[in-house]
Order: structure tokens, then sequence, then C-alpha cells
């Protein structure tokens, strides 16, 4: 099956949802737009995919596996491994075998 963005975003939503981040990554103010410290989302470059999270109000990103700009299939594994980390952490999930 094909990865599309519509899927990568999703997944960066559920995974916003599931460790209660905020599910947009701007929001506009009085002073004008900033970015929202915490928030899970895709970005594009050179043909690839990555899962950043905002870390300051200035738009500062932190790449969350590390690994740069990857094919977007590639990216759709980590974030599903990731959302499985943390569901198994919150104890959504118990079936370890």
């Amino acid at each position: 099956m094909r990865t599309t963005d519509k899927c990568l975003k999703s997944l960066a939503r559920r995974l916003n949802r599931l460790t209660n981040q905020p599910l947009e990554p701007w929001t506009r103010d009085e002073s004008g737009w900033r970015s929202v410290v915490g928030n899970f989302h895709i970005s594009r470059a050179n043909g690839g995919a990555a899962l950043h999270q905002i870390s300051n109000t200035s738009g500062g990103v932190t790449d969350v596996f590390f690994s740069g700009h990857v094919t977007k299939r590639e990216l759709e594994r980590m974030i599903r491994a990731f959302i499985t980390g943390v569901e198994y952490q919150q104890g959504q999930r118990n079936d370890l075998t």
C-alpha cells in the first residue's frame, strides 16, 4: 500500500492526541503567529519526510528520530512503531508475546 501525505499527517495527529500535545503547530495571538511547543508534525524536504516536534516558540524543531528526511513509507513505519511504544507505556496495549 502506498504511504500518502494524508496518512503521515493523520499519524502525527494521532501521536499528538496520545501524548496530550497541541494538535496544531502554529497559533495566532495579538502579536502575530507563533509556534506551539510540543506539537508533532510532518516536515517535507528534498523528496523525503521527517517527524518534527516543535521545541520553542520561535519555531525551532527536533528531528524526533534523528534520521533526517526519509521516504514516506519508512517514516510511516517509524511513527507506527513509536505510537505502539507510547501505547505500551501508557498501558493501552498488553499484547507483548
